[in-house]
This record gives C-alpha cells, sequence and structure tokens, in this order.
C-alpha cells in the first residue's frame, strides 16, 4: 500500500516537472516580449523592463532560477500589475472559483449518481429513457453555449437569477448549471452502465439467497461497486470543471482565477500565465493523486496488487 502511494506520488512530481519545464519553453518560444505591446515605450525603456524581470538573462538560467522560485512557492511579478506578485493574485482570486468549483463538483456528483440510479432501477422505462435524454443533451451542448442559454431565459428573459457576479447563494444557480452539465451526464451514463451490470452479478444473487433484503443489497453490495467508475472520472471530472470555469467566470463576470487568466492571455502577462497555468496544472494532478488513493480503499483488488509488489 505505502509503494503504491510513493509511486503515485513521484509520478505526479515528475508530471509537474514535465509542466513547468513545457510551459516556461513554450513562453520562450512565442515572438517578441512583454513590453512591446506598450504605448510610446521607448527601447529604453523595454530594456531596463527586460533587465528588471530578468529577460535579459540566458535562457538557461531564467530557466532554473524559474524552477528554484517556484519550490519556494513563488510564481514570480506580474508583468502587468503594478508590484503585485502572481502567488498573491491567485490567492487572492482562487477563493472565489474554489466556492464555484466545490459546489459544481458536489452537484454533479450527487445528481449525476441519483439520475444513474434512477436509471438503473427503471431500465428500459419512461424515467430511464429521460434520464438518457438529458444525459445526451448534456454532454453535446458546450458549457460556454449552455450558459448563454440559460443566462439569457432564466436571467435576461424570466429575471429569476442575476446574470453577473457573486452577490448571494442564488447566483451560484446559473454558473453551477453551466459548470455541472456535462459531468452529470457522464456520471450519470457511468452509474446507469456499471450498476447494470452489478445488478446481474452473480454475487448480487448469491447476497439475495443469503436472505439480505433489497436495501442491505442495494446500500451494502451494488451502491459500492458502481460507484467505482466513478470515483475513477473524479479526477477528470475536476479538471473538466476547472478549465471549464475559465469561460464561465468570465460569461457571469465572476471575479476568480479564470478571469485573471483570460485577462492575462490578452495582455501578454507572461508571470501570470505561466504561474496559473502551473497552478492549475498542481490541482488537477493533486486531484489525480486524491482519486487513486480513494479508489484504492474502494477497491480491495488494488490493496492486494501492492501487497505483492511489495
Amino acid at each position: 500500500m505505502l509503494r503504491y502511494v510513493l509511486n503515485k506520488f513521484l509520478y505526479m512530481l515528475l508530471s509537474l516537472f514535465i509542466l513547468i519545464s513545457a510551459t516556461f519553453f513554450l513562453m520562450k518560444a512565442i515572438p517578441g516580449n512583454p513590453f512591446m505591446s506598450e504605448k510610446a515605450t521607448s527601447p529604453e525603456i523595454q530594456a531596463r523592463l527586460m533587465e528588471q524581470y530578468g529577460l535579459d538573462k540566458p535562457v538557461y538560467q531564467q530557466y532554473f532560477k524559474y524552477l528554484g522560485d517556484i519550490v519556494t512557492g513563488d510564481f514570480g511579478i506580474s508583468m502587468k500589475k503594478l508590484n503585485q506578485s502572481v502567488t498573491d493574485i491567485i490567492g487572492q482570486t482562487f477563493a472565489v472559483s474554489l466556492k464555484l468549483g466545490l459546489v459544481a463538483i458536489i452537484v454533479s456528483v450527487i445528481v449525476g449518481i441519483l439520475l444513474g440510479m434512477v436509471a438503473a432501477l427503471y431500465h428500459r422505462r419512461l424515467l430511464d429513457n429521460l434520464a438518457m435524454i438529458l444525459a445526451v443533451l448534456g454532454i453535446a451542448v458546450p458549457s460556454f453555449v449552455l450558459a448563454s442559454l440559460i443566462q439569457y431565459y432564466f436571467g435576461l428573459k424570466l429575471q429569476w437569477f442575476n446574470i453577473m457576479g457573486l452577490n448571494g447563494p442564488l447566483d451560484y444557480v446559473l454558473p453551477v448549471a453551466a459548470l455541472s452539465a456535462q459531468p452529470i451526464a457522464f456520471i450519470a451514463r457511468l452509474t446507469r452502465s456499471s450498476m447494470l451490470e452489478v445488478l446481474h452479478a452473480e454475487y448480487i444473487k448469491t447476497a439475495k439467497a443469503k436472505g439480505l433484503n433489497a436495501i442491505q443489497v442495494m446500500f451494502k453490495h451494488v451502491i459500492r461497486n458502481a460507484v467505482m467508475p466513478v470515483i475513477t472520472y473524479v479526477g477528470p471530472m475536476t479538471a473538466n470543471i476547472v478549465t471549464g470555469s475559465v469561460v464561465i467566470e468570465r460569461i457571469f463576470g465572476i471575479g476568480g482565477i479564470g478571469k485573471v487568466f483570460v485577462e492575462s492571455i490578452t495582455t501578454r502577462d507572461y508571470t501570470m500565465i505561466m504561474g496559473v497555468t502551473i497552478f492549475y496544472g498542481i490541482l488537477l494532478m493533486l486531484a489525480r493523486f486524491v482519486t487513486d488513493i480513494a479508489y484504492m480503499f474502494v477497491d480491495p483488488r488494488i490493496k492486494l496488487t501492492s501487497r505483492k509488489e511489495g
């Protein structure tokens, strides 16, 4: 078990190193510099700015310095926001994105599993057909399209919700609906197919033959085994929600890290782009790591495999 966790952690560190290196060199490959777009900036001032941010040094020196700063949690100074570090900006804006993302993840898991369970229990009946229609629509419609549609209909036309900002609990409804629609659809389909397979398994028939009632069989055997594919999907789902929030925050005018990321791209704020990209990567890798550990506790076969390897 310990070896399994250690291997996953080392793979995460290796993936993080590759991400940091790729992000750094890709930004260096972009033609020009972040100060070329400034109006009425003389070559002398640009040279001073390049020297101030260390961009006049050889690339390999910049690379090793950046690696050292990342290890200490320093993402550098923003090139467009005066005297503000990237770490501070991320810390100030991530709290908003974290609340939105957590609500979307919780809603996705709960609604998706319930929808899949209903579809499986009423297999090939009306509720099953309705649930799968909703799932197909959730997968087919991109989040930014759905966000625009519900913003117009429920916000502008019906005026049930505010369409900009997060000023109260009701303001979470529309952005969370846009973010969680696709994950709900995937989880519902996963839960339905897995639950149908489990319901027809031999050990379920054995459990019923031992005298367990339907509720005991459902909670002790069916649900536990049916949700294992959902646990595997939590990592990619987190990635989907985190990356999708970049666009959703922009549409709904939410002052989170996604909005800052979009603005940094338009203003060519290189340190901000690299910092947010790496921060997103760290979040996604941690989510995947936690998912692997959680899956190990749910599925005993992984424990047995890790013991044999040890």
